[in-house]
């Protein structure tokens, strides 16, 4: 990064030293991890054995490291080069688990490839997008990347994990006075304080945890039985991949929304990392989409769950000012090693949900934030009113009223799957009908003068 501002503890092509990185890799590994409940909440829909559940994390922690290291490396034709690690994605869990039940893990492996495969051939089409993506809509897009991740980190902050459970007074305390340290250390704290303030905020509320809830403390007690290392134990399900006519639909679907969900995620990467570009730069968004689809076939096919980029992470690196993709790369590496390790899995797994939530919450705010101060960077018309008023209404009632979308007609349940996918469709396709009398002032202008 050849301009730095004096707010940025280390550029996007920086390399911090070794101790630091690998510190600053474990933050966000600790924020990666949130993503390892997938596969567990997986495991018990299926009703498989508990070395079925480890066989399953060990080889989606091995996808979402390697996918990590593939989209920040910035190798020659894939990958974008941004700070931006992969997790489990939560957008494949509803279908992973409908093709499990139809046809076992070989099917759910098949139509992620198939997903993933989808996902690389979108990458070369997005240049393409340079004109129906101005600078309120990229804001737009970036602020609901942190909007997404609402639900599931103010659940988590309540210690909630299924609905209906009770919400502990205790598991309030935990997670407010968790965000309030990540916070204050964030804004007052200067040098190691600034940069380690999600780890610092993490171990106190875990710490305050164990203190409140004895609960939290006693649930450690099995990390004793784990082993330090073990290889996955593969399994005949595990050999075999199939695939299904009447299931490609729904996953091509699922596809794109993914693609635009990285792809906004993309976007936020971009922002921060180089704040001084005037418009979006497509050439890494390209890459790192196709590193995206890679990442997803990639894990169909060792057979682990489908992966995406991490939008809480990228909040993180915002919030933080602390850029380098070697970071990720660090990441991806420790997420690997980890991998083979269950009694470190283990423990890390059973860090408070309250604690969890805050971390996100924190990483969210700076998202939000950010994609606002890009959406007003530009003047303001009725268009653009109109253009982000009626897409955000429609997007966020996605999250409102899932209800009354899964009764309605088959073509809506398309578009209207989650806030961010479905404010982005409506926010373009809004803008360009919008603005459809200046497209047609400047064709007639061109061909007059041509």
């Amino acid at each position: 990064m050849t301009k730095k501002t004096r707010s940025i503890e280390y550029g996007f092509n920086d390399l911090p030293p070794a101790g630091h990185l690998i510190i600053l890799s474990l933050q966000h590994v600790l924020l990666m991890f949130v993503s390892v409940g997938l596969p567990i909440i997986f495991v018990s829909q299926i009703n498989e054995t508990t070395q079925f559940a480890a066989t399953l994390v060990t080889l989606s922690m091995l996808a979402a490291g390697i996918g990590s290291i593939v989209q920040s490396a910035s190798l020659p034709f894939i990958g974008s080069g941004y700070l931006c690690p992969n997790v489990c994605g939560p957008s494949y869990l509803s279908l992973s688990l409908s093709a499990a039940w139809a046809g076992g893990i070989p099917l759910m492996r098949g139509m992620i490839i198939i997903a993933g495969l989808v996902e690389m051939s979108l990458a070369p089409l997005v240049h393409k997008l340079k004109q129906v993506f101005p600078t309120f809509i990229v804001g737009l897009v970036v602020a609901m990347v942190g909007v997404s991740v609402i639900k599931m980190s103010v659940t988590s902050l309540f210690g909630l994990e299924f609905r209906g459970d009770a919400v502990r007074s205790a598991d309030i305390v935990i997670g407010m006075v968790t965000l309030l340290v990540m916070v204050l250390c964030n804004i007052w704290g200067s040098g190691f304080v600034r940069i380690y303030c999600l780890l610092i905020g993490m171990l106190s509320g875990w710490g305050l945890a164990v203190v409140l809830v004895p609960e939290y403390g006693h649930t450690l007690a099995v990390v004793r039985h784990s082993p330090v290392f073990a290889l996955p134990s593969i399994g005949p399900e595990f050999r075999q991949i199939s695939f299904r006519m009447d299931m490609v639909i729904p996953f091509v679907v699922i596809a794109v929304s993914g693609s635009l969900k990285s792809f906004g995620n993309l976007l936020a990467a971009q922002k921060i990392s180089e704040p001084e570009l005037d418009e979006v730069n497509f050439t890494p968004i390209r890459k790192g989409l196709l590193a995206d689809g890679f990442s997803t076939a990639l894990a169909g096919l060792i057979g682990g769950m489908a992966v995406d980029t991490s939008s809480s992470n990228i909040g993180l690196a915002g919030s933080t000012k602390v850029l380098s993709r070697w970071i990720s790369v660090a990441a991806g590496v420790i997420f690997i090693v980890l991998a083979f390790c269950p009694k470190i899995t283990v423990a890390l797994s059973l860090m408070p949900k309250p604690v969890l939530g805050a971390s996100i919450i924190f990483a969210g705010c700076f998202m939000i934030c950010t994609g606002f101060q890009e959406m007003f960077s530009e003047a303001w018309d009725a268009r653009n009113t109109f253009s982000v008023g009626i897409s955000l209404f429609f997007g966020l009632s996605t999250a409102f009223l899932p209800g009354l979308y899964a009764r309605a007609p088959e073509l809506i349940k398309i578009f209207f799957t989650d806030p961010l996918p479905t404010t982005t469709i409506l926010a373009v396709l809004l803008n360009l009908l919008f603005n459809l009398d200046r497209t047609y002032e400047g064709l007639v202008r061109r061909f007059r003068s041509s």
